[in-house]
């Protein structure tokens, strides 16, 4: 047992190593990037033409900047940002979706690109999904005046070594994270695949996969997706792809599915703390999630039926 134990150690910390390297040298430069971009107003600046969209999905212009700040950054950036506005219960639900969708899109859509799918593809979808679920919301949730949290507590630097200063503690902190949990990942993955526990963990959720639209063997990437997240758990994927335990294709379904919904915990009680409705959020990702895999399936069943047909015309 333990040499077993060991084993799987040794065979996981190389591949932990590089991916926590792949992960740090994509999101390091970004985020600096970003807080470059907050600091000269640039995206104060780019969320001034999203007003009027903004007005029309039930949401107050000054929203816009609460979700482009998502679309750069992690979510508690934009619940820094969401948490200074005086908006209402029903308005911060529809917005809280909307970034729970869309968050750190460069990030996790660059994580999903080395698993097989498309770059610009999926930062169209999740886009295009948040605004989607906005417009279903603010149809269907009741008009109320109920004042959301509000703590008057954003961070703005008075000079650029004050960015740089920020950027170099958080990046410390995030640097450590990432080979924790990356590491962690790595050696669960190898111990359960060593003891054959994959299957055991997996098989009871295989009618949810079926019901998602998804590979039936796609349960221990849900899980990892909905525990930790899209970007950690997608070295969990680059590594199964790596390894030729899961295709291309299968993970590109699955990550139509995770873009919509992932982190269904953590992600989800940062907004329940401040009072936004838990099965809201979870119920309206996961019927978005379900309703986006399906839909690309009959646009695929669709085309291969249309080119069958002209194939067979081609060559009667």
């Amino acid at each position: 047992m333990k040499e077993r134990l060991l084993r799987c150690v040794r065979t996981a910390l190389p591949k932990s190593g590089r991916l926590c390297l792949w992960l740090l040298k994509l999101i390091l430069p970004i985020s600096l990037l970003v807080r470059l971009l907050q600091y000269y107003g640039i995206i104060d600046y780019l969320a001034e033409f999203l007003h009027p969209l903004f007005n029309f999905v039930g949401l107050p212009g000054v929203t816009a900047i609460v979700f482009i700040t998502s679309i750069f950054l992690p979510l508690y950036a934009a619940i820094a940002v969401m948490t200074s506005l005086a908006i209402t219960l029903r308005e911060a639900t529809i917005l809280s979706v909307m970034c729970l969708i869309a968050h750190n899109l460069i990030v996790e859509c660059a994580v999903t690109k080395k698993t097989g799918s498309s770059f610009w593809g999926m930062v169209l979808l999740r886009i295009s999904v948040a605004f989607v679920a906005a417009i279903f919301l603010n149809m269907t949730l009741p008009v109320s005046d109920t004042p959301f949290f509000q703590q008057v507590h954003v961070d703005n630097y008075e000079s650029l070594g004050a960015v740089l200063q920020a950027w170099l503690y958080s990046s410390l902190i995030l640097i450590v994270t990432i080979v924790v949990i990356v590491t962690a990942l790595m050696i669960l993955q190898r111990m359960l695949s060593e003891f054959k526990l994959i299957d055991i963990i997996s098989r009871p959720l295989e009618p949810l996969m079926k019901l998602f639209g998804l590979p039936k063997d796609s349960s221990f990437l849900w899980i990892v997706g909905n525990v930790i997240g899209l970007a950690y758990g997608g070295a969990v994927m680059v590594d199964l792809v790596e390894e030729g335990k899961l295709t291309l294709k299968d993970s590109n379904v699955v990550n139509h599915h995770l873009a919509i919904s992932h982190s269904l915990l953590e992600d989800t009680l940062l907004f329940v703390a401040l009072g936004v409705n838990f099965w809201i959020i979870v119920s309206t990702r996961l019927l978005l999630a379900m309703i986006v895999v399906w839909g690309r399936r009959l646009i695929l069943y669709i085309r291969k039926d249309k080119n069958e047909k002209n194939y067979s015309r081609t060559h009667l």
